[in-house]
């Protein structure tokens, strides 16, 4: 049997699907499971166990008829025997009946009348369970498994030694991940905080556990944003993990994890790392389970720059 998957958005939308493509695999272990996603989210199946090929197309770009011809093209050639559309879109919809799959699934609304089953579309839902929603046509209508990511043994290597240059292997570490420059539109800002409001929280922090270190994350636009912290806290520790699998086993050896809304909360989750996350615009119910190990501080503007820091303290004192 031949899967493949539409799955547009970010890092952090395909990892809310892994649970979806792990079921599918743990009910049907000889499917071939291929995915079609945005360029940009590629990496984040280099710590997929389920998925067999990524297929690289650009949702959001202004595509021409030709294209989307080439895409159809793309999926006709594999011989796919069932698709499964994660994106409402009668664009999508026409697409996959175009390509002549026999098995069609996707939500009811924008695009349904060129699938085959489309299931009730629940956005109020934990996102992983809202795709997992998407497996019932299939006869699969078990709970969604936690999510889980299979990091790759050079990884956990890298992060090994990445704790020992640092310091922290034996007293463990505090992380923080704060996505500082890798946002532009309007809503992602509104998901950035604030560097003075970082350094508030790592000082007292330090103060109150000077013995566990403090490790941020720097990812490739975060310079201004690092020199910043170093200014005020000159004790902290930087790493750089330059793909998914390191950033995935750095954030697994971590004692706690302070994110905002990212791909990198995400992964947190799967790890299992207690965490911390603020939240700005997005509702923290649909985009984390309901765990004691990820507690969420939701912004009362909507801004997360209008998280308090002694609320983001009181959380981490009391966990």
């Amino acid at each position: 049997m031949r899967v493949v998957a539409l799955v547009p958005g970010g890092i952090g939308d395909q990892i809310l699907f892994f649970p979806t493509l792990d079921d599918l695999k743990r009910h049907y272990p000889n499917a071939q499971i291929d995915v079609v996603v945005e360029p940009r989210s590629k990496a984040a199946y280099q710590v997929s166990k389920s998925v067999h090929e990524v297929l690289a197309f650009d949702f959001k770009d202004r595509n021409s008829l030709a294209d989307w011809g080439n895409l159809v093209g793309t999926i006709r050639d594999r011989e796919y025997d069932i698709a499964i559309a994660v994106k409402q879109s009668w664009l999508v919809g026409l697409l996959l009946w175009l390509t002549g799959i026999l098995i069609r699934i996707g939500y009811q609304g924008k695009g349904s009348v060129f699938l085959t089953d489309a299931v009730p579309f629940k956005p109020s839902q934990y996102v992983a369970e809202l795709y997992h929603d998407l497996l019932q046509p299939l006869g699969i209508k078990t709970p969604v498994p936690e999510l889980a990511v299979n990091v790759p043994k050079p990884d956990i290597e890298w992060a090994q030694k990445e704790q020992k240059r640092l310091g922290v292997d034996e007293t463990g570490y505090i992380l923080i991940h704060a996505a500082s420059g890798q946002l532009s539109q309007a809503k992602e800002l509104d998901k950035i905080y604030p560097v003075e409001k970082w350094q508030q929280i790592i000082q007292s922090f330090q103060d109150k556990q000077p013995d566990l270190p403090v490790v941020v994350i720097k990812g490739s636009e975060d310079q201004l944003f690092i020199r910043s912290l170093l200014e005020s806290s000159p004790d902290i520790k930087v790493t750089a993990p330059d793909d998914i699998g390191k950033l995935t086993a750095i954030i697994a050896g971590a004692n706690l994890m302070l994110s905002t809304d990212s791909a990198a909360l995400q992964l947190s989750v799967a790890v299992q790392t207690y965490t911390i996350a603020l939240f700005g615009p997005t509702n923290p119910a649909k985009l984390l389970p309901k765990n004691d190990k990820f507690l969420a501080i939701e912004s009362p503007t909507g801004k997360t720059a209008d998280v308090s820091p002694n609320a983001v303290l009181e959380k981490i004192w009391a966990g």
